[in-house]
């Protein structure tokens, strides 16, 4: 996976808004950033993930991956609202207000269509069928829209309970760690730092680890499991397939932005990938410890 540099940056040096040595300096820096993040191992090598992939989990690994991706997705809420407070526009602080409210069950809300045209009010809840375009301006709110919320369905399956899930108590210290990298790199005070952890983690995102958790986590469900309820992992899939489209745009905007600084970037970004690495190994490292146990 490399990133390229859109179409619009001849746009913007045809239409007067940009040099083209700064449109070549643009260039060279995504050269450096597919150099520093594309190729770090948690996007080119993930040795669980690729592991997951195939099938082989058992139960307890299963158990085991679900309680602590709810303990990452639970603590994220943390993360995410330091990346609110600490934005460094308006426009930036929006935008992280729109992942936080809806990861909280705020239903993204397409402009032209009705609030409620989802005949079954309750099914609003539902992951399978909440949008996933438009803004949670304007959006409307359902408990049951709240991802945490899906995860619980998710380990109820596997007779896991709700203080089962998602508290700081139920991560192993690499969970933690994770998590508080995230809180300190994704919701840095310094918005060049938070920027290229953002950055970093949506690459990550979009490159394809959650294909590879469904697989597994279908197999599991196909053989041992089949009302599994799987829709927090596909909706994810769907919803970061078209955050990949927007990203680099994002950085094209940014880039040319005042105070825009090409170092802190790269370091917020090779850090919070460095983070996200230690929850994969750790998970690694647990479930050969489980297959040895058994």
């Amino acid at each position: 996976m490399q990133l390229q540099v859109s179409a619009q940056i001849e746009t913007m040096v045809s239409e007067g808004h940009i040099s083209s040595d700064d449109a070549m300096r643009f260039s060279q820096f995504v050269d450096t950033c597919n150099t520093q993040f594309m190729t770090h191992p948690v996007i080119t090598d993930n040795k669980y993930c690729q592991w997951f992939a195939t099938g082989k989990a058992h139960r307890e690994n299963i158990k085991h991956f679900v309680v602590q991706f709810s303990v990452f997705s639970n603590l994220f809420l943390i993360a995410q609202l330091m990346k609110v407070i600490n934005a460094g526009s308006l426009e930036g602080m929006r935008a992280s207000k729109e992942i936080l409210a809806n990861e909280l069950g705020v239903i993204f809300h397409k402009e032209g269509s009705k609030i409620g045209d989802v005949n079954d009010k309750d099914r609003e809840g539902d992951p399978d069928i909440v949008s996933l375009e438009g803004s949670v301006d304007g959006g409307r709110f359902r408990f049951r829209a709240a991802h945490f919320e899906w995860i619980v369905k998710l380990g109820e399956v596997l007779d896991l309970g709700f203080n089962d899930l998602g508290k700081r108590r139920n991560g192993t210290p690499s969970t933690l760690f994770f998590c508080d990298q995230l809180t300190a790199i994704y919701g840095n005070e310094d918005p060049n730092i938070a920027e290229g952890a953002s950055f970093a983690v949506e690459n990550w995102a979009a490159a394809g680890f959650w294909k590879q958790l469904i697989a597994g986590l279908e197999a599991f469900k196909q053989s041992e499991e089949p009302k599994l309820p799987l829709a927090f992992f596909t909706w994810h899939d769907k919803i970061e397939e078209q955050h990949a489209g927007h990203v680099m745009d994002e950085l094209e905007e940014l880039y040319f932005t005042e105070g825009f600084d090409e170092e802190k970037f790269i370091a917020g970004g090779k850090e919070m990938l460095n983070g996200v690495e230690a929850f994969w190994t750790g998970l690694n490292e647990q479930r050969i410890a489980l297959d040895f146990k058994d």
